[in-house]
């Protein structure tokens, strides 16, 4: 009988590291939040229109969960109207190589189909 038990030493350090890695950006959207953060502040709305068709509901949770995680900051300016801008944080540009692999991978093999 197979042991239940396998090492992954290969690609995570101890178990865990990928689905934690996953509970942040495995999300629908945040990684292509990721993306348009990784060029500079962004404001609410330049988010909305640069991501596509998200919903704003679900763009304000995907920036309060991120939030959360420590990878961006929310900066709000006291000016009328009140500006808040939206910035990566260190944890966050951590995550851009992350980015730059899944492009490349997607540029390399998707088609579309199998």
């Amino acid at each position: 009988m197979k042991s239940t038990t396998t090492t992954h030493t290969s690609l995570e350090p101890k178990v865990g590291c990928i689905a934690g890695a996953m509970e942040i950006i495995g999300s629908k959207w945040t990684a292509l939040i990721l993306r348009d953060l990784s060029a500079g502040s962004k404001r609410f709305s330049e988010l909305e229109r640069s991501v596509g068709t998200i919903n704003p509901r679900t763009l304000s949770q995907r920036l309060d969960d991120l939030e959360e995680h420590c990878i961006i900051t929310k900066r709000s300016f006291a000016e009328v109207p009140p500006r808040i801008e939206y910035t990566l944080t260190q944890k966050g540009e951590d995550l851009i190589p992350v980015l730059q692999k899944m492009a490349a991978w997607g540029e390399k093999y998707y088609t579309g189909n199998c």
